[in-house]
């Protein structure tokens, strides 16, 4: 099945065999940029084009900006856990719910990109200081049945960064 390039602009995320110390400075680097890309992108923005979904059926860019605040701030967190605890069980969310609350639906999107800046801020210095074996630690996800590890998950975060930045780009 061919995937919908409204819909994954730049592919889904595929993780390689072989995640190296390179490839993680690559990524994390990808996620220390998205505030301040965020940010030049959106100076200034017209508030209509917020509402704008980037496809049929899709967020509006106001609902992507607010879902990246909360999907980061709960990766931050599940980084946090599995450095912490031994196999975490981390705590899903319904991301279409809290996107579809007043604060994802309605709020200004400064307030998101000033909480991706501060929470991005920690996170990247958070996985700078991080050991070689830090990288191997994992967290269970119940709904998915998988148990991640964190080099994979820093893979992932730094895809969806760019992933929903070309949403955002696509519409204004």
């Amino acid at each position: 099945m061919e995937l919908n390039p409204l819909q994954y602009p730049i592919g889904k995320f595929s993780a390689p065999d072989v995640i190296t110390p390179e490839l993680r400075k690559e990524w994390i680097s990808i996620i220390d940029a998205l505030p301040g890309q965020l940010a030049t992108l959106l100076t200034g923005v017209d508030e209509t084009l917020l509402e704008k979904p980037y496809r049929a059926g899709g967020w509006s860019a106001r609902k992507v900006i607010h879902h990246l605040y909360d999907s980061h701030i709960n990766s931050y967190i599940r980084f946090k856990m599995a450095l912490t605890e031994e196999i975490p069980t981390i705590k899903p969310y319904d991301e279409n719910t809290w996107a579809a609350m007043p604060d994802g639906n309605e709020a200004p999107i400064e307030w998101s990109i000033e909480g991706i800046k501060y929470i991005h801020l920690r996170w990247v210095y958070l996985m700078e200081t991080m050991q070689e074996s830090d990288w191997s630690r994992t967290y269970f996800h119940p709904e998915r049945g998988i148990t991640y590890r964190l080099d994979r998950v820093l893979g992932i975060y730094a895809w969806h960064c760019v992933h929903h930045l070309k949403h955002i780009e696509s519409v204004i």
